[in-house]
């Protein structure tokens, strides 16, 4: 079922709140998928119904069918899964805006039990097309009469050897709403209904993260202190529910027949290990790059010591250059990010401009609400959503582009039908970044001033090296603290802090003091706990964007409508089958290289533009006129 939302930008802080920024009506409309919850009840009994029917009209059949066959039993597959998936998707999005409301985590609870049972009913399906002779099956993808399922089948085929049997499938599934599900759940409610005093202040994590980016150092430290002892409060329910999630997943593992943590999860993404460890190995080969860029930021801050106060912590890395604490209003945001997306094609602005004019955005930073960003994509007879905590800075700017990026993608790829729109997380990632590429672009042309330059470049390149680097970093952490728990059993706090810590100093080496208190923020990231393994997908997608982002600068207008066409595409092919059509080989392990080459361009643009300030600065004339 599609019901879980194409989470992003959860890993990093949010920005430090403003008022009233226009943001704070902007609230989406959920009528589009259901007028009340009757219209949902109904869906959702249909779908039980028509999944019963297909059941026992097919079950025990399918390896008999010939293509057509196989092709309606598909169409009808999809009708059943769009028609539940709009249902979850509804439960799961008003959830998402006040997550205490007791009522709505019932209402998310019964229609996820739905849907299982609906999953339940038709597994049959995808088990007999795994046990079916894989020459047959392979014959079958081939014919024409199958195209618009191919590629879906294609993937079920290469996966073949990890289904297990009906029953077995029924169980894993059944097991699921009371087990991974419900833990997911606690994790969020958890930390949704946590608060975290910052002088004094009780703010829900989104907005105490808000203040590690606000020009004033000792508010920042006060801000990671107050987070710091709030994660110390919930040290053992979430070192319980992460150990949970880790025997979860080797247990499945181990019943599939995985041999790797991340195996699935490469699976899932149409990669394999070698491509990731390519990656992988050239990001951690290349961590120098961050060091010579904190480096740089220190000295842009007067944080590097050389008054003899204490260098860079870890508190500081988010922290603006200037004293600037200027709001965003949410109406310049919308008219930057339009204009962005409009200016590299007009058919990205009218579709961003729907999600403005239609209700398909929530936007306040209120208590209760899911921490983060994301855009879900809902099912293809619908349209995406998405959540955001905006509190006007430019980073919220970004964080719009990123989420709106997804957006057109989930948007364009709907003609493909449920089992095509959703793509592989390492390609999902391609449309948010490209999008917040095109704001950055956008907005740095209309500046003029060395020093707004410098300050938006920085500001950049912290999202290149939270996106590419802190990535790799946050999966080393987990490929850590799986085989510990596969290995050696169960971790203690204290052993997923040293996991932590020891995989971020090999990132920041001394350019950034690691606190004490930090050693606990392995707890809060939601992505260890929802999707394992996920996070690499995010330095997949920054340096694939940073390719095609130079073939756009070269190619011009040309490439735009082919760029639009790889969105349209959806996941209907093989993620590098895809890009290959924009020139791009994801098999070439030297890929990589080029995007970091990328992003080390961009720090030498940063130095040197941060000498032209100082030399301008040394330059400028004193009170009394003189030079």
């Amino acid at each position: 079922m599609r019901s879980g939302p194409l989470s992003s930008a959860l890993t990093e802080p949010l920005t430090d709140p403003a008022p009233e920024t226009g943001a704070e009506s902007v609230r989406w409309n959920l009528a589009d998928l259901y007028a009340d919850e009757a219209d949902l009840d109904a869906d959702l009994a249909r779908a039980e119904s028509d999944a019963a029917a297909l059941a026992a009209a097919h079950r025990g059949r399918v390896a008999g069918l010939d293509a057509a066959g196989v092709a309606a039993l598909y169409d009808a597959l999809g009708e059943i899964h769009d028609r539940a998936g709009r249902a979850a998707t509804y439960a799961y999005l008003w959830w998402s805006t006040d997550t205490e409301d007791a009522a709505r985590g019932a209402l998310l609870q019964r229609v996820r039990e739905a849907t299982n049972r609906i999953g339940q009913a038709v597994v049959f399906a995808g088990v007999e097309w795994a046990g079916m002779d894989e020459a047959r099956a392979h014959a079958l993808t081939a014919d024409p009469a199958l195209a618009r399922h191919r590629h879906h089948l294609e993937v079920a085929t290469k996966a073949r050897r990890h289904v297990l049997s009906e029953p077995e499938e029924k169980i894993l599934s059944e097991k699921a709403v009371t087990g991974w599900s419900a833990w997911n759940r606690l994790f969020d409610e958890t930390l949704g209904a946590k608060r975290f005093s910052v002088r004094g202040e009780a703010l829900p994590l989104a907005l105490a993260s808000a203040k590690l980016h606000a020009p004033d150092r000792s508010l920042r430290r006060d801000a990671a202190d107050a987070i710091t002892a709030g994660l110390a409060d919930l040290e053992r329910p979430l070192a319980f529910v992460f150990n949970t999630i880790l025997a979860d997943k080797a247990s499945n593992d181990r019943l599939r027949g995985y041999d790797a943590w991340d195996a699935d999860r490469h699976e899932a993404n149409e990669t394999d290990a070698r491509q990731v460890d390519a990656l992988v190995a050239a990001v951690t080969g290349r961590y120098a790059l961050v060091q010579r860029f904190y480096a740089l930021k220190a000295r842009l801050l007067g944080l590097d010591g050389a008054d003899g106060g204490p260098g860079m912590q870890d508190y500081d890395r988010y922290a603006p250059l200037g004293e600037s604490g200027r709001s965003v209003p949410w109406a310049e945001a919308r008219a930057t990010v339009t204009a962005a997306y409009r200016g590299f094609l007009p058919e990205f602005g009218d579709v961003v401009e729907r999600f403005f004019a239609e209700g398909w955005i929530d936007a306040p930073a209120v208590p209760g609400k899911q921490g983060g960003a994301y855009s879900h994509g809902a099912v293809p007879s619908a349209h995406p959503y998405i959540l955001l905590n905006y509190t006007g800075r430019l980073r919220d700017v970004q964080t719009l582009a990123h989420e709106l990026g997804h957006g057109v993608h989930q948007f364009l790829a709907r003609g493909q039908g449920v089992f095509h729109a959703d793509t592989p997380l390492t390609t999902a990632e391609t449309a948010s970044v490209f999008g917040e590429m095109l704001t950055f672009q956008h907005v740095m042309a209309t500046l003029d001033d060395p020093a707004e330059r410098l300050a938006l470049l920085v500001e950049k390149i912290d999202d290149s090296m939270a996106t590419v680097f802190r990535q790799v970093t946050m999966n080393r952490f987990e490929d850590r603290i799986h085989t510990h728990r596969r290995d050696r059993g169960e971790l203690t706090a204290g052993d997923f802090a040293d996991h932590w810590i020891a995989t971020q100093t090999a990132m920041y080496g001394d350019a950034v003091t690691l606190t004490e208190g930090y050693r606990r923020w392995w707890s809060y990231i939601p992505h260890f706990v929802h999707t394992p393994g996920y996070v690499y997908a995010y330095a997949f997608g920054e340096l694939l964007v940073l390719a095609l982002y130079a073939r756009f600068v070269q190619e011009g207008p040309a490439f735009a409508a082919r760029y639009r066409d790889l969105l349209a595409a959806g996941g209907s092919d093989w993620p590098d089958a895809l890009v290959g059509r924009l020139g791009v080989d994801l098999r070439d392990a030297a890929f990589w290289d080029g995007g970091l080459d990328a992003i080390e361009a961009l720090v030498a643009q940063a130095e040197a533009l941060a000498d032209e300030v100082a030399a301008g600065e040394a330059g400028a004339p004193t009170g009394d006129g003189a030079a």
